[in-house]
């Protein structure tokens, strides 16, 4: 299994940003997918998920601002990121989740740092 997630930098407050991932390695047409998000000293936050029929999920303080979608003939997921904060500073990964719990995190790729700051 290989996530490689791309399209991280420095963004001012009010910005936006596209992180994409690219997966192989595993069946992906028929994997949810989720991401997640690590800011320092802090643990691990689950951000989103699709499932495999494209049904999308978020958490709460990203409601309206961050958009999941998946291209299952690039097997590539990304995350639109609208109306960044300085909160939202973290390293973002992408990881493929439990069938069971989109928010229950199986595996996830190396992570794109995103920084949101003036």
């Amino acid at each position: 299994v290989l996530l490689v997630e791309s399209g991280g930098g420095l963004v001012q407050p009010g910005g936006s940003l596209r992180l994409s991932c690219a997966a192989s390695g595993f069946t992906f047409t028929t994997s949810p997918m989720s991401w997640a998000r690590q800011a320092p000293g802090k643990e691990l936050e689950w951000v989103s998920g699709i499932s495999s029929d494209g049904t999308t999920y978020y958490l709460d303080s990203v409601k309206g601002r961050f958009t999941i979608s998946r291209d299952n003939a690039k097997n590539t997921v990304y995350l639109q990121m609208n109306s960044l904060k300085p909160e939202d500073t973290a390293v973002y990964y992408c990881a493929i989740p439990s069938r069971q719990a989109i928010v229950i995190l199986i595996y996830k790729g190396q992570g794109t740092q995103v920084t949101v700051s003036s």
